[in-house]
Parts: C-alpha cells; sequence; structure tokens
C-alpha cells in the first residue's frame, strides 16, 4: 500500500499551523502565512515532501470557519486531497479545552485524519457545496440579516418613545402603518428628536434594501438550479414561501446528501438529546440545535403559518399538544421537524427529477455542512 502524506492544518486570519507526517511517523511542525503564496509554498512542500518518502497520496484536513473553503478550492486545484471537519464533532477532552493552543489544535487534527485514513474512523467531514450554492447562500442571508436589522430599529424606536412618554395620538391605527408612521415624521419634523429621526431614516433605508433583495431573490428563484424544486415547494406545502423555500433549498443544497429522514433531523438539530449509560434508561432531553440555526427560523415561521391556514396541520398541532397540554412547544419542535422532513421529500424528488445536481457533484462528507 501506498504511503500517505497526512497533513493536520490549524488555519487562522494571518497564519496556518500545520502538523505534517508521513502514515504512522513522527508529526513534524511547519508554520505559513494566511496568502496566496504562503498557501503555495505549503502546497509545494507538501508535494516535494511526498516525492521524497514516495508518498501516492496527498491529504489535509482543518476545521470549518469564517475563513470558508478557500484553502480546500487551492487544494483541489493543486491535486491534494482535502477534507474541512466540523468544529463541534471533533472529540476533545476536558483538558483539551482548557488548553488551547495552536499547535496542539493542528495535532488533534493530524490524529483524526490519521485515525480516518489508516484506521477507518470515522470522519467529521462536512459537505463541500459548489461555488454557485455558497454565491446563492450569501444572497439569501443577507435577506434574514436584513429582517433582523429591522426589528432591531423598530425596537430601539418602540424604546425610545416609550422612555420618553410619547404616546401616539388617538385614532393612529396600529404601529407602522401609514398613520403611525406620519406621526413619527412628525415628531422628527420638529427637530427635537435627532435620535429618533436618525432610526426613522435607518428603517427607510432597510426597507428599500429589503425590496430590492427580494427582487433578487425572486429571479433567483426562477433560475433553472431551483425553479422546479421551489415551485414544487411553495405548490405543494402551505405556509412555505419564498424565503422559506430559497433558504432550505441554499444551505441544505444537494437533497441526496441525507440518506434518511433520521440525518435530516440531526441536520436541522430538531431531534432530542440523548442520556443513556450504565443503569439510566434512555432519557431525552431538549433539542440538540446542530445545523444551521436559519433553517430552524424559517421552519418555525412557516410552520405556525401552516398551522393557521392547513386543516390538516392544525389537526397534527392539536392532537400533539392535547398529549402535553404544558408544553405545547415540544408540538411546535414536532410540527418543524415535520414540516423539514416533507420539504427535504419535496425537493429531493424534484432535484433528481430535473437533475440539478449530477452524481459527480456528490462530495464525500458528513452532512453537517
Amino acid at each position: 500500500m501506498d504511503k500517505i502524506m497526512i497533513c493536520g492544518t490549524d488555519l487562522h486570519d494571518r497564519n496556518l499551523v500545520c502538523r505534517v507526517a508521513v502514515d504512522r511517523d513522527e508529526p513534524r511542525t511547519r508554520a505559513y502565512p494566511n496568502t496566496s503564496l504562503g498557501k503555495s509554498s505549503l502546497l509545494d512542500s507538501l508535494k516535494r515532501q511526498a516525492r521524497k518518502h514516495g508518498c501516492g497520496r496527498i491529504a489535509m484536513a482543518y476545521e470549518a470557519s469564517t475563513q470558508g473553503f478557500c484553502l480546500h478550492d487551492d487544494c483541489v486545484d493543486a491535486g491534494v486531497e482535502c477534507f474541512v471537519l466540523a468544529p463541534t464533532k471533533i472529540r476533545k477532552s476536558k483538558r483539551d479545552q482548557k488548553r488551547k493552543a495552536d499547535e496542539k489544535d493542528a495535532q488533534l487534527i493530524l490524529e483524526t485524519l490519521r485515525g480516518h485514513l489508516l484506521a477507518g474512523n470515522e470522519l467529521p467531514s462536512v459537505w463541500i457545496p459548489d461555488d454557485a450554492t455558497r454565491a446563492d447562500r450569501e444572497t439569501v442571508r443577507s435577506r434574514l440579516d436584513l429582517g433582523r436589522k429591522l426589528t432591531a430599529a423598530k425596537t430601539q424606536v418602540r424604546t425610545l418613545l416609550k422612555a420618553h412618554r410619547l404616546r401616539k395620538p388617538e385614532g393612529t391605527s396600529a404601529n407602522w402603518t401609514k398613520s403611525y408612521r406620519c406621526w413619527l415624521g412628525s415628531l422628527c419634523g420638529e427637530g427635537q428628536w435627532p435620535a429618533l429621526a436618525t432610526l426613522v431614516r435607518q428603517i427607510e433605508f432597510v426597507e428599500c434594501e429589503i425590496q430590492a433583495i427580494e427582487g433578487e431573490i425572486t429571479s433567483l428563484s426562477e433560475t433553472p438550479r431551483y425553479a422546479e424544486p421551489y415551485r414544487a415547494l411553495t405548490s405543494k406545502l402551505k405556509g412555505v414561501g419564498l424565503m422559506t423555500a430559497m433558504v432550505f433549498l441554499t444551505e441544505i443544497g444537494d437533497m441526496r446528501r441525507f440518506p434518511n429522514r433520521r440525518t435530516l433531523g440531526a441536520f436541522l438539530g430538531l431531534v432530542p438529546s440523548s442520556n443513556e449509560s450504565g443503569e439510566k434508561g434512555d432519557r431525552k432531553g431538549h433539542i440538540t440545535r446542530e445545523g444551521s440555526p436559519r433553517l430552524r427560523y424559517v421552519l418555525c415561521q412557516a410552520t405556525w403559518s401552516r398551522v393557521r391556514s392547513d386543516p390538516d396541520a392544525s389537526l397534527v398541532y392539536d392532537r400533539i399538544v392535547r398529549k402535553n397540554p404544558k408544553h405545547k412547544k415540544i408540538a411546535a419542535v414536532a410540527m418543524m421537524r415535520r414540516l423539514g422532513i416533507r420539504m427535504w421529500h419535496v425537493a429531493r424528488k424534484a432535484q433528481v427529477r430535473c437533475g440539478i445536481f449530477a452524481p459527480e457533484q456528490m462530495t464525500a462528507g458528513a452532512p453537517a455542512a
């Protein structure tokens, strides 16, 4: 069997700390700047060392972070096998968590990768989305970020009004209607509340940005990559609209990477935690909350919309509530998981039917992207 050059990398904004070894040999530490030149030097060094030791395979791993998948792309372009690991799934002892150092982190990544390559241990790698999926994700995520900013600005306005005992006049309709906004404009026009005026301008600006980005997302939903799955989700499932469908499609990407509904539920973080050891029974706790919080957010919004508008969903919700009337959140979480699984089935069939993700696009790795 050919030898394997193995590299565990601790990736930071300014530097790369690597632990490099051949098979079971003692690893050595290498450090490079996190620049284009530094990455090229690292990859060239790995290739030279591989030729020197007669290695037929070079494998690298690093933890997923805000650095994205740039290092992975550089490795693939250079012909080096690369894995991106989920930080939450790498097993660390309490001592490792309290004594953190770059070289130790790189050593842990090296040991995790070496155990997978030489002993067949499970590797907590993530799914690598293609460039198109990454760009589409950022477009949809920006809409969610704008929504949070709009909510925060409106909350600040209400807080400011309450702190100064400013109450809307009689006859003014609900908050953020035209009459309410006219009243806020009259307060700002008097020049007495510059803080209120700047908050109102922020709200108007964010609302314009939301309108613009929603137009981009609507156009994105009509592209060949998303048109068929989007139409299937919004037409077959009540309560699923533009944002819910597009967040689901962009965050998950290729639906085939989940072999069954259990792995999807675990990815969504909507499965209960488990405590079973020794004589203890299998005690279930709160949900794990793993995976993307964006997905849970849109599933929660869509679930309540379905409960209000879909009689079948309302009956299921009421049936779950009757089992435990004091804990209605359990019913809401169950409905969220149910909706996520149904969306997965619908979108998966649409993607397979249209051939959106070709078989060669499947990237090895756990579904924890």
